[in-house]
């Protein structure tokens, strides 16, 4: 009999990319839709047909419970958060409620529902360590989140834990940091930077405008990065993994790959707009990722260079397709 997993977020970046992984291991895949639709996310298109969806609201327990209930998960994966930092300022209330409160009504489902046999995944970020005096920073970096989000997440992180600890339960947490592809959200710098060049060599703007170019990040691809919260689950004893490329770079050489790829020079075509220009962490956050590769046997397979590539020709791709396109806007 395959094993079953729930995925909470299933619709976001990492959720398409978890439920195709684990339907190529055999899995049977359940997701969590806050509403019943007609047509199924772009993200899912490849899926959608070896998914079973089930209605429930993150933020109503009795749905929750009974979802779970009902499919008696042995894997839970809980990917679902508002996050996307600055609308954690705009919405701070909303971003606790669906990044942190969420959390402890999924774990309290499980508990009450008996499954003492689920394993649970929590995805955290890297903004818990916004803050910090420490890089690279790994499991045992002191939390110091500087926003909502990342307020959010370290509440997410240690319930997880305490549930753990307290009730002995299977329980892992996946920091994350950034990890993109071509799945990615328009809003976020590295999908608008990739759109941006493919629209400026198509004629479809005359620039791009972005924030601050010295940012720096550790970026990674997506689909490396599921195959760690699921590897993290395999193990006889549950634990705490970091997981990044230990790679820091600029939000200037992401533009300058994603322009070269079109052929086109970045600085020609980039606008640097005050108002984009956000308050960069004190430290760099870079991942220390030595756990997950000793006990794991994870690493990042994709370059940076190859995922901003990888992000281009999709958006080339989309703009190709008129029907892709429309739904790119």
């Amino acid at each position: 009999m395959p094993k079953r997993a729930m995925i909470f977020g299933i619709t976001g970046q990492d959720g398409s990319y978890l439920s195709e992984l684990l339907l190529q291991q055999g899995y049977e895949v359940h997701g969590v839709l806050r509403r019943p639709s007609s047509e199924t996310p772009e993200r899912l298109a490849d899926v959608r047909k070896q998914v079973v969806f089930h209605q429930a609201d993150i933020l109503d327990h009795h749905s929750i419970f009974a979802a779970i209930r009902s499919v008696a998960p042995d894997e839970i994966y809980n990917l679902a958060a508002q996050s996307f930092i600055p609308a954690s300022w705009t919405h701070p209330v909303l971003t606790m409620e669906y990044t942190a409160s969420a959390v402890i009504g999924i774990l309290e489902a499980v508990r009450a529902s008996g499954l003492t046999k689920t394993r649970y995944f929590q995805a955290s970020s890297s903004e818990i360590f916004a803050g910090s005096t420490r890089s690279p920073q790994n499991e045992e970096t002191p939390f110091a989140p500087r926003n909502p989000y990342g307020s959010a997440k370290v509440y997410a992180q240690c319930i997880t834990q305490n549930y753990r600890q307290h009730y002995d339960m299977y329980c892992v947490t996946g920091i994350l940091f950034n990890h993109e592809s071509p799945r990615r959200g328009k809003e976020f710098v590295t999908r608008k930077t990739t759109r941006g060049a493919v629209r400026v060599k198509l004629g479809l703007q005359s620039h791009l405008e972005l924030g601050n170019l010295d940012s720096i990040r550790d970026w990674g691809f997506a689909g490396d990065y599921v195959k760690g919260m699921w590897l993290s689950l395999q193990r006889d004893v549950p634990d705490d993994y970091v997981f990044g490329t230990g790679e820091p770079h600029t939000v200037r050489e992401l533009a300058e790959i994603a322009f070269s790829r079109v052929g086109l020079n970045a600085y020609d075509y980039i606008r640097v707009d005050p108002q984009l220009v956000r308050v960069e962490p004190s430290t760099r956050l870079v991942a220390d990722a030595s756990r997950a590769r000793t006990k794991l046997g994870w690493f990042p397979e994709v370059s940076f260079k190859q995922l901003i590539e990888m992000m281009v020709d999709a958006d080339l791709d989309r703009a190709a397709s008129p029907d892709l396109y429309s739904r790119m806007e």
